[in-house]
Parts: C-alpha cells; sequence; structure tokens
C-alpha cells in the first residue's frame, strides 16, 4: 500500500468552522465576481427549477444567453461548494445539481441555435416532410446523472432523417440536414463550452462520437445504426452503456426516441454472456494506466490521482460496467446507469457479495467527495490531490477528518479494497505485474498458442485422436485468430488437468464435442478462459454423466451459472426466482423490451439455468433424490404462475382483472416427483360466471399451452399432458369447475373411470384462488374417500396394471426397475388401491404425500404386516435412486439379478399382501 502521506507533508489540522468554504480560491473568487447575484438562487440544494427562475431574471435584466448561462454556472457552484463542505450534502445532491445545470444549459442552448437556424434555413425535413429531431446525447457520467463539480461532458449529436431544410420564402437558403445540425452542433458548443470573460458553462468533448474526433460533429441515426453494427468497437460499449438522450427536452419523452434505444440497446448489451469484453477492457485500461504513468513521470505528486490511478474512480466504474456489459444481456435489472445504483444490481443478482458491493459503495462515495474537493480549490479539471499542506488539511477537515494522517490512511484503505476487487476480476488470479500505485491488474500477455499440429503434440494419444479431427473441421479453420488462440489454451489447460488427473478422459473428450457447435459464440471460449474454475466445474459435469453433457449442448448459456460460489450452496428458492423475474419484465418494461418473444425467452433462460443449478448440485453429490424432485416440483409450479400471469395479462380479450381459473397437477407434478426433463400432466378449470367465459378462458389455455410448449432460440420450458381432463383427449381444454366436480364425483351420466380415481390421489391444486383450492381438495377428498366395493376396485386395478406392463415388455431374466413385477409401478399401484379402499376409515392416508410416506403411514395404522411397508418404502427410494442415476447417465434402467434383488422381494411382499396374488 502507497504511503500518501510521507510523499505530501506532515499531519496538519485546521480546525472546523461554519466558513470552511471561504478556505476554496474558486469560492472567493465567485463572490468577488457574483456576491450581487448570489440571492437568485433560493436556499437549499439548486434544481431545475430554481436555475430556470435564475436564468429567467438574468435574461430579464437584457443578459445575453451565454453570459446567463455561465453566470447561473457560477452560483450553481458557489451553492454546492457550501453545501458540500459546510452542510455535508448527500453525493447524490451535489451530482444531480450539476446534472440537471448541463441539461439546462444544452436544452436552451439547443432550441436557440435551432430558433437562428430554422430563420435562415428553414426547419430540416425527413422523407416525408416530417419534422427532425437532433438528440443530443450524454455519455459517461452526464448519462449517469453523476457528474462531478468541474466535469466536461462527453456529448454525440444524432439527427433523425437525412434529407433538406425547407428553406425560407420559396425555397431560398435550403441546406441539407447534415450542415444544418453541422451549424447547430457549432451554436450549441459557442453557447456551452467557449470561455468568455464569464468563463465557461461546460468543457464539451465529441471524442466518443462515431469515427472520433475525424467523424462529423453530428450523425443520422441511419449512419450511427451502421456504424455500430460494422464499425463499433468493443470499448464503445462500455462507452454507450451510460448514453441518454439529455436534450433538448422536448425530444427526451418521445416515442421516435425508442428507435434511438433499439439502434443502442443490440449493441452494448449481446444476447449471449458476453466475455470476450475482458480483453477490450484491459487494453483500455492499460492505455489508460499507462498515461497515468506518464503524466506522472518525474512528478510523483500526480500518482496521487483518485480518478486514475490504482483503486481510483475509473477502476470501481469499470468493475461495475465490466459486469454489467457482460451480463446485461440476459438480466436487464442490470441494465442501470449509475454506479451506486448498479453495485446494488450486482448484488441482488448474485455477482457480487453484498459486503462487497456496499464496500465499493462506500470507496465510490468516498472518492467523489474527495475529487469534488480537489477541483473546488481552483475550479480545475484535476483529480490529484494537492500538496500544499493547507489544502490536504482542508479537504481533510471538510471530510469530517481531525487532520489530514487519518484522512490518507482512510484513503488508502478505500483505494486498497477497490484495486483488489478490479485485479481479482479483471486479472483473475495472475500476479500482478508490477508493485505500488502505478500499475498492476491486467494479466501478463500470455505467450501465443501453439499451431494445431504443434499443440496435438502435446496432448496425450486417446484426447489428441479427438483433437486431431479438427483437422478438418470449417468452423475451427474460420475461427478468427483471437478465437482460435482462446480454443487451444482451452485444449491446452484441460491436457494439463488431464495429466494431473484433475478431470477424466471421457470429460475432456465430452468438452470438445461440447465446443465444436459453440465455436461461433466466441464469448464461451472467452468465459472458459477468463474462468479457470468454471473452465474446472464444467469438466466435472461433463465427466459425471451424460444428460448433463446434453443439456448443456441444448443450453450452453447455462455454465455462467458455475460463476460464483453459490451454486452448490443453495437450493431453489421460489419467492426468489418469482422476484428475479418481476424485475427483470420490469426492467424490460421501461425499455420497452416485453414483446412476446423477449418473455418467451426470458422464461426459458431462468428455467433453464434453474434447472441447471438443480442438476449440478445433484451431480455433486449435494442433494438427494427426493430434494431433486421437491426443486423441479416447484420450479415447474414457479413457472405455471408466472407464465399463467404473464398471459393473461397480455390477452386481448380478458373481461376482468385477475382470471378465476386454476390447474391442477396430476401424475409427476402433482406427487412433487418431477424428473429433468418430465411432462407436465395438467388439468385447466375455471370458475367464472361471465357469459364470455367459456371463449375468454378456451383462448387463454391455447395461449398458455404455446408459451410454455413452444420451441424458441432458447429452446422450450415443458411438454404439456392434457390427458387427464374430463373425458381425455375428446373433451374440452379447459372445463369450468362444477363440470370437473361433478365428473369426478360420479354425478350425471358423464362420469370418471376408475383409472381417474387412480389419478387423483396422485392430484394437487397447482395454481389458482384459495377459495378454489378449498373447493378442490374437498372434491378430492370426497373422490379417494367414497365407498367402494373393495374386491371389484382390486380387480380393476390388478387388470390395469396387467395392460401397463404388456405395453412396456422386459427382456427375460432382466429387471427393469420401473415396470418389472416388483419394480415401482407396483408400488404405486398398490399404494393406489390402499388410498382408495381405505382412506374413508383412515384420515392419515388422504393426503398427497407420496409413495414413501403413504407406505409407512398405511403399516403405521395397521394395512401392512409389521414390517412391509417400512421395506417397501425403502426399496421404492432405491429404486428411484437407481433410475435416478440411470437416466442421467442415459444408461439402461433394466440390471440383471440378483442385483437389487432385495429391492425387488420387498415391493413383491407389498403386492402380495395388498392383493393377495404374486405375479
Amino acid at each position: 500500500m502507497q504511503n500518501h502521506s510521507s510523499a505530501l507533508s506532515p499531519c496538519a489540522t485546521i480546525p472546523p468552522s461554519d466558513g470552511q468554504a471561504e478556505h476554496s480560491r474558486f469560492f472567493q473568487r465567485l463572490h468577488r465576481r457574483y456576491g450581487q447575484d448570489l440571492a437568485l438562487l433560493p436556499p437549499g440544494a439548486p434544481t431545475r427549477a430554481t436555475m430556470e427562475e435564475a436564468m429567467a431574471a438574468l435574461r430579464a435584466r437584457g443578459v445575453d444567453m451565454a453570459s446567463a448561462l455561465r453566470t447561473v454556472r457560477q452560483l450553481v457552484m458557489e451553492r454546492l461548494i457550501r453545501l458540500d463542505c459546510e452542510a455535508r450534502a448527500p453525493l447524490g445532491d451535489i451530482t444531480r445539481a450539476v446534472t440537471e445545470l448541463a441539461e439546462l444549459a444544452l436544452d436552451h442552448a439547443c432550441r436557440h441555435a435551432r430558433e437562428e437556424l430554422d430563420s435562415r434555413h428553414g426547419a430540416p425535413q425527413g422523407p416525408q416532410g416530417q419534422p427532425v429531431q437532433l438528440w443530443i446525447i450524454g455519455m459517461g457520467k452526464l448519462g449517469a446523472r453523476e457528474l462531478n463539480v468541474s466535469s466536461d461532458i462527453d456529448l454525440i449529436y444524432v439527427y433523425e432523417h437525412d434529407g433538406d431544410t425547407a428553406g425560407i420564402e420559396g425555397g431560398r437558403g435550403r441546406i441539407s440536414n447534415h450542415e444544418y445540425f453541422a451549424r447547430a452542433v457549432k451554436a450549441i458548443y459557442s453557447l456551452v463550452g467557449d470561455t468568455t470573460e464569464h468563463g465557461f458553462v461546460f468543457r464539451v468533448d465529441l471524442a466518443l462520437r462515431p469515427n472520433g474526433n475525424s467523424g462529423p460533429a453530428a450523425i443520422s441515426l441511419s449512419a450511427l445504426e451502421e456504424y455500430l453494427q460494422v464499425q463499433g468497437r468493443e470499448w464503445e460499449r462500455f462507452a454507450w452503456l451510460k448514453s441518454r438522450v439529455v436534450a433538448p427536452t422536448s425530444c427526451i419523452g418521445s416515442p421516435e426516441v425508442q428507435a434511438l434505444r433499439g439502434v443502442v440497446l443490440p449493441f452494448v448489451f449481446r444476447r449471449y454472456l458476453d466475455y470476450s469484453v475482458f480483453d477490450a477492457l484491459r487494453s483500455l485500461h492499460r492505455q489508460i494506466r499507462d498515461h497515468a504513468a506518464k503524466r506522472s513521470a518525474g512528478h510523483p505528486e500526480r500518482a496521487n490521482d483518485v480518478k486514475l490511478s490504482r483503486g481510483g474512480i475509473r477502476e470501481i466504474e469499470f468493475t461495475v460496467q465490466l459486469l454489467q456489459v457482460v451480463r446485461g444481456g440476459q438480466f436487464p435489472e442490470l441494465r442501470r446507469r449509475p454506479t451506486l445504483e448498479a453495485l446494488q444490481r450486482l448484488a441482488q443478482a448474485g455477482l457480487m457479495p453484498q459486503e462487497t458491493a456496499d464496500a465499493m459503495a462506500r470507496a465510490y462515495v468516498f472518492l467523489r467527495q474527495v475529487e469534488h474537493r480537489i477541483q473546488y480549490l481552483d475550479d480545475q479539471q484535476t483529480h490529484v490531490l494537492p500538496t500544499r499542506d493547507d489544502d490536504l488539511a482542508w479537504i481533510a477537515s471538510t471530510m469530517g477528518y481531525p487532520d489530514c494522517c487519518a484522512f490518507l490512511h482512510e484513503l488508502d484503505a478505500h483505494r486498497e479494497l477497490v484495486a483488489q476487487e478490479f485485479d481479482t476480476l479483471l486479472g483473475g488470479n495472475e500476479k500482478k505485474q508490477c508493485s505500488g500505485g502505478g500499475c498492476g491488474g491486467p494479466k501478463a500477455s500470455a505467450p501465443p498458442p501453439p499451431e494445431l499440429e504443434s499443440l496435438l503434440e502435446q496432448l496425450p494419444e486417446d484426447f489428441r485422436e479427438r483433437v486431431a479431427e479438427w483437422r478438418n473441421n470449417p468452423r475451427v479453420a474460420n475461427l478468427r485468430d483471437e478465437a482460435r488462440a482462446r480454443l487451444f489454451r482451452i485444449v491446452q489447460r484441460t491436457a494439463q488437468w488431464l495429466g494431473e488427473g484433475r478431470c477424466s478422459l471421457e470429460a475432456a473428450g465430452r468438452l470438445t464435442n461440447w465446443l465444436e457447435p459453440l465455436m461461433r459464440r466466441e464469448s464461451y471460449l472467452a468465459l472458459l478462459l477468463e474462468r479457470p474454475p468454471v473452465h474446472q466445474q464444467l469438466l466435472a459435469l461433463l465427466g459425471a454423466a451424460k444428460w448433463p453433457a446434453r443439456y448443456l449442448l441444448q443450453h450452453p448459456g447455462v455454465i455462467d451459472e458455475l460463476v460464483g460460489d453459490t451454486l452448490m450452496a443453495e437450493r431453489f428458492v421460489v419467492a426468489d426466482f418469482e422476484r428475479e423475474l418481476a424485475q427483470r419484465l420490469k426492467s424490460l418494461q421501461s425499455t420497452g423490451e416485453d414483446d412476446d418473444e423477449t418473455l418467451l425467452n426470458l422464461l426459458r433462460r431462468a428455467q433453464h439455468a434453474e434447472t441447471f443449478r438443480t442438476l449440478a448440485r445433484d451431480v455433486g453429490g449435494r442433494i438427494t433424490v427426493e430434494q431433486v424432485a421437491d426443486d423441479l416440483s416447484a420450479l415447474a409450479d414457479s413457472v405455471l404462475r408466472i407464465t399463467t400471469q404473464w398471459c393473461w395479462n397480455r390477452l386481448k380479450n380478458r373481461h376482468r382483472e385477475v382470471p378465476q381459473f386454476g390447474i391442477i397437477g396430476y401424475g409427476k407434478l402433482g406427487g412433487k416427483e418431477l424428473g429433468y426433463g418430465s411432462d407436465l400432466d395438467i388439468v385447466f378449470v375455471f370458475d367464472d360466471d361471465d357469459e364470455r367465459a367459456p371463449e375468454v378462458y378456451a383462448a387463454f389455455v391455447r395461449k398458455l399451452i404455446n408459451w410454455l410448449t413452444v420451441k424458441t432460440g432458447e429452446g422450450d420450458l415443458y411438454e404439456i399432458d392434457t390427458a387427464l381432463r374430463p373425458n381425455g383427449n375428446s373433451g374440452l381444454l379447459v372445463t369450468s369447475f362444477e363440470a370437473y366436480a361433478n365428473y369426478q364425483q360420479q354425478r350425471g351420466s358423464n362420469t370418471a373411470w376408475t383409472w381417474e380415481h387412480q389419478a387423483m390421489t396422485r392430484a394437487r391444486f397447482v395454481l389458482g384462488s384459495p377459495e378454489l383450492q378449498a373447493r378442490f381438495d374437498a372434491v378430492r377428498e370426497a373422490v379417494i374417500t367414497s365407498a367402494r366395493d373393495a374386491s371389484a376396485l382390486k380387480e380393476e386395478i390388478v387388470t390395469m396394471r396387467e395392460r401397463v406392463r404388456s405395453a412396456h415388455p422386459v427382456p427375460s431374466g432382466m429387471f427393469e426397475v420401473k415396470h418389472s413385477p416388483g419394480g415401482m409401478v407396483d408400488a404405486e399401484f398398490a399404494v393406489q388401491y390402499l388410498v382408495l379402499s381405505q382412506s374413508g376409515a383412515h384420515p392419515e392416508l388422504r393426503g398427497n404425500l407420496g409413495n414413501i410416506a403413504l407406505l409407512e403411514r398405511a403399516e403405521q395404522v395397521g394395512l401392512l404386516p409389521a414390517g412391509v411397508g417400512h421395506a417397501a418404502a425403502n426399496a421404492y427410494r432405491e429404486l428411484r435412486r437407481v433410475q435416478h442415476r440411470a437416466r442421467l447417465d442415459e444408461a439402461p434402467t433394466q440390471v440383471e439379478p440378483p442385483a437389487l434383488q432385495a429391492e425387488r422381494d420387498a415391493v413383491l411382499a407389498l403386492w402380495q399382501a395388498v392383493f393377495g396374488a404374486g405375479h
């Protein structure tokens, strides 16, 4: 850690007083020159409204536009120095006032410039003769509403359409829109940026515009779009991240601005995870540090730059922006311009520990307040700590420190924290390139990767054979040099780990299979290279079983879930999942991106990510088969709830705000026993007397099923099976609850079959109002507890069991864990018989508790011989586990006896005890 105090001065102290602002030379000048005008601003923090009042008063005196704007700027600065240094105003009050001053100045300047140009050349016109808007886009701190008190303002001028002006008096004076807006930019600069006897309003920088200082001062929207698509560079995405139309005020909320947003958003935020920006940011940051090092060469005092030196403001901004650009395409709630707000969003999204975000926020506020005090001294655009003892002590005192030593110690602590976080993010675990305050962070340049043939020579034989297939792979041949370098480095690292025993040959081979179709998405290569722990976890998952490898091929974006430490430590939390999706929807609505396709993809990405998290915990041995089923079932419930709500809100013919509608789950969904890729057995009901209800809910259910099942670029959600609805596939897609109840309770001529009552034992109310749930629970209980002829029921269930078995033949001499005698289906049918025949007399069997719990209860109430229910429950649990593991590895669920003989015998004993006959 650099010792700032030793480079500057011994500790000095200034006693705090109400007149601390008066130490500022800038403050003193303002009072000498503008003392008689200070009353134009009312007490309190300056606002846009009070600045407008001061502006109007000056103009009423006959002060010209340029002088009035500059005078208002000086009045605002005087007020902010006093508020900040004496009243300890919050940082947000200061930056908001400076931002509103910039917006006011640009609005006045733009309107003034256009009025003059229109009077000489007529208004600019679009292709259909329509008016053409000019948008002044604020970048950086202006865009984020966090300008400092001596900021320059980074601007880009964009006009809506090419064309010509209308001309005046028969077309005289007509010029092209391009020339018109170039002149407008010059006039605006003159009003805002020129230095006069009253100084300037803001220094103006146009270097961020397309093609930089060699590009036109103003650019058409179509030219901007073409530039960003064809020539836009990675670093420009960071610049456009905070972009915002700041003037003229009349255009900010106009529908036309949506067209600009539609050009910028896809450029800044990519659809897929985007770790390719790491190198771009490293390069940009290296240039900034090199520039800072050159500036301070021979001037050690310049190394104490609170913005550009190691651990400074810029590194906080880069840390935040990097995570935003990488993840903002998929997580729109991260698209927040202000740094402090974005930090909290990153923490909420799990991309940064909350304590780190809070510490970075404290550092940011501290450093920005120091920056302001540096600039208050002489109104200079500098971020370097002063070398004069009295100036440094004044900064310490206005920050609330007794002397400069305490202040510098705090400054060091904040900068060290920021630097460590930045180096960790940008440089991984690499060693810093140099120590002290001048550099560090960016990775050392790696040696050039080998060509394919020399790479193959470095690989173990079995792995080499697989990678050698890339010789004739056009995807590899067509990769950019940078992407090919990343690919080969990933292979080198995999081979190294293979040799060290840190991954299996099977995992390495599956990695190459996974990489091949994804080579066009270079950001995945960048992610694996940037994050060795992600690469390692990916190999562990690929080596664990075949199904995870297939899932990763279908949904490659889910590997981003391997970033961070929480994957294996947590389980699915419904409230968190639904809150995040609600937040994401709100963010999309705020930018007008909430179209059906975007929401469909949003749901799919979220569901795939949660499924993958469960899968990772599963193959990692962190959760049991029962917990996997619980989490996947809770996820399905949640997705159904969200999709139902979103679809209803977007249904054109909906007749009420909240649907009187319910979803009943059967089978694995009803029993909370879902596996990976399970279908959802569902029945849709409504309880609505409105005459339009049947038509409305039929349209609604068709839309809902489409949202759940349609395949988009992100895949699908679930297959939906509605065969258990009344009258099966020939029945209505959605039924009134009354008709459903009558059907199930044998009322009328159209009634349910016994197999449908078997299914009712596992039915569960998934979604709908509490009142409708209570009515469903009553119907279910009435159905399963109704009096039945036990022998007739037994005969029907045994007959049904034979039908199921004949539909799933098993090779002779093999035991199939689900369908063979003594398998899972036997246990399930036995439980269904016990529930339907005995729950009237035994309330303990009425709950939808799952087969294992019901077997235990049946034994406890004396319906099974001692030990039989318990043994069958344990056997069923083990059969489920074996089936689950086999499916994960896409292996047969058949075993050769004597494997699982004890489990088979336990289930056969249960069958014998319940049905009194063997198979």
